[in-house]
């Protein structure tokens, strides 16, 4: 949305950032690991808020570090991310019933994707203002991506999805010795004949990887209409990933979902789209006010619909 502000965070910053990253993931794994049954809701939901607080409160750090229209930038990348994030994972839940994967196997697939994500998103990201910056008319590419990624949306494109159809998947399955059940949380098995076979879990972590990638090719072009700063782009875009492990199984207990975010986060990025069309071709700007105003506008309505409308079907 504005990328006149360069902003070079001190490093204590990044140290400070990965290391709390780290630490909460380790704690979060540590317990997962000892956990004998599948989380339940209320742990689940305790998470969530953990991860949210690590957003908003890396979020007020950009405000002291940078200024107020950054620290705007910053929540408005984070809300955009995290929402498209909670639509994909919607996915994860079409991959976890396909593979018939166990509640309590799911949570380290989970978490595996996600540091995949981390890496790939840290890369798209980089990689995208690099060609932004050397070849400006990429910009214009992005903002195309943008577009079709959300008339896709608007289609329902995202949820129709097919692992067997994964190419990835299915090469898994010819070259690699799988056995048809699973035995606890345990990556391989002998079999009778004394063989070594991989369990489902490795064809549902292979799915997950490859939705990753997909995942990413739509959110990074996001981020990037939002603002073209690095520090403001990673930082919101890891924050929004690291929850979606809790957020998965409180949205599998529960079975809610927001009914019209869909829909909203289709316009946003259509939105969005033109909006680095239009600044890639010089031809309009759109001002950041109106950029936020767009974004946060449309999400908290489509939520306040969603609610709204949840509630009048629930009174009939």
């Amino acid at each position: 949305m504005n990328s006149s502000t360069v902003v070079q965070p001190p490093f204590w910053f990044w140290i400070l950032f990965h290391c709390a990253i780290g630490l909460l993931i380790f704690i979060d794994l540590w317990a997962g690991f000892r956990r004998k049954q599948a989380l339940t809701l209320e742990e689940a939901f305790k998470w969530v808020i953990v991860w949210i607080s690590v957003g908003l409160a890396f979020g007020a750090l950009t405000f002291l570090l940078t200024n107020p229209e950054e620290a705007a930038l910053y929540y408005a990348a984070y809300v955009v991310e995290y929402s498209l994030s909670m639509d994909n994972l919607f996915v994860f839940a079409v991959i976890f019933s396909y593979f018939a994967v166990p509640q309590v196997c799911q949570p380290i697939i989970l978490y595996l994707g996600i540091i995949t994500a981390i890496i790939l998103r840290a890369s798209f990201i980089f990689g995208g203002l690099w060609l932004i910056e050397q070849f400006h008319w990429t910009i214009l590419i992005f903002g195309a991506v943008l577009i079709f990624s959300g008339y896709k949306l608007f289609k329902g494109g995202a949820e129709k999805v097919d692992p067997s159809r994964n190419p990835v998947v299915r090469f898994a399955r010819r070259f690699l010795p799988l056995a048809d059940y699973y035995e606890g949380k345990r990556w391989m098995v002998k079999s009778k004949e004394g063989r070594r076979l991989f369990t489902p879990l490795i064809l549902a972590l292979v799915a997950i990887e490859t939705s990753d990638i997909i995942f990413a090719f739509d959110s990074v072009p996001a981020v990037i209409a939002i603002t073209l700063n690095f520090f403001i782009a990673y930082t919101s875009n890891i924050s929004a990933i690291l929850g979606l492990r809790s957020l998965y199984f409180v949205i599998a207990l529960t079975m809610f979902k927001f009914k019209y975010v869909g829909k909203a986060l289709a316009a946003i990025l259509v939105f969005l789209g033109i909006k680095l069309i239009g600044s890639g071709a010089e031809v309009f700007e759109i001002p950041t006010w109106i950029s936020l105003l767009v974004v946060f506008g449309l999400l908290l309505g489509s939520i306040l619909l969603s609610i709204i409308k949840k509630s009048e079907d629930g009174s009939e």
